[in-house]
């Protein structure tokens, strides 16, 4: 069912598509993006009726025809990568980069994949980790079973990685999400609403150095967990937290950003420097570790 990936990994591509949000704004993707593509949020609306709508991310459907591969078992590869519907094939490829680079075992699923997986298939893995894309479409593409049975998982002892789109769909979304935070529903950081939809921030990690991150569509993680990261303007941008006795990060910024994501931008902190803080939470999320928070 799911794809053994150890060591070097096979680059992820896919079709740039715009996700198509009825009766809601949409824009057109923009020459070189890399992570995100519309389903815009209507931030009145978002205000008043409390829905948010896309986190970063193409739509990506990397689902396959044919006969699915068979499951590569936890023992072989204890973290369980989704790469499914409403991914952006750029940022499964960019996190498969920070795996292979720092020697994590895993495999990858896809949502008709995810969708046969009993609860028990899918808590024999250490780790989940649902990366950047569009979330309306990831929690759309999976069946509210399937949700139920990720969300039962983490509370009976998985752990989940949730980056940008994924750390929405963590949250109380409208749109199939996993609630793992307890009815918390994230907005959008806070310069979308000034319309700037990708950019280097200042992240200031506790106990650590302030660090230029990419930012995309991502969101402020305001209202759960404790505050590992914070954006300039003091909001949650990396959490942790526990949901019964699985371990949970959300973030919504990616550190594990390749360099050519950076055209046209300027940071002051080398992509390396934040790829390996990418693997810090990737590791610190398998293992169950608190980091420091504030």
């Amino acid at each position: 069912m799911c794809e053994l990936r150890v060591g070097h990994g096979r680059e992820l591509t896919g079709p740039r598509l715009p996700s198509l949000l009825e009766l809601l704004q949409s824009r057109r993707p923009v020459e070189g993006d890399h992570v995100c593509t519309p389903c815009r949020l209507v931030l009145a609306s978002f205000i008043l009726i409390s829905t948010t709508f896309s986190a970063c991310g193409v739509r990506g459907n990397n689902q396959t025809g044919g006969a699915e591969p068979e499951v590569a078992g936890p023992a072989d590869a204890p973290i369980l990568l989704f790469a499914g519907t409403g991914t952006s094939p750029g940022d499964v490829a960019a996190v498969e980069a920070v795996l292979n680079s720092n020697h994590f075992s895993y495999s990858t699923v896809n949502s008709s994949q995810l969708n046969k997986m009993a609860e028990f298939q899918i808590r024999s893995y250490r780790l989940l980790i649902v990366p950047g894309g569009n979330f309306v479409d990831i929690g759309n593409g999976l069946t509210s079973t399937t949700t139920a049975n990720i969300r039962n998982a983490v509370q009976d002892g998985s752990n989940y990685l949730g980056i940008c789109a994924g750390a929405f769909f963590a949250g109380n979304s409208p749109y199939n999400g996993l609630n793992l935070t307890s009815g918390v529903r994230f907005g959008f950081y806070a310069v979308e609403s000034q319309g700037i939809r990708k950019t280097p921030v200042a992240i200031a990690a506790a106990g650590g150095p302030t660090l230029d991150q990419y930012w995309e569509d991502g969101p402020q993680l305001t209202g759960w967990g404790a505050v590992v990261a914070k954006y300039p303007d003091g909001t949650p941008a990396v959490v942790e937290g526990t949901l019964g006795s699985g371990w949970v990060i959300l973030t919504g910024i990616h550190a594990e950003a390749p360099a050519s994501w950076r055209r046209g931008m300027t940071f002051t902190t080398p992509a390396s420097v934040d790829n390996a803080y990418a693997a810090t939470l990737i590791d610190a999320a398998l293992n169950r570790s608190a980091l420091s928070h504030y």
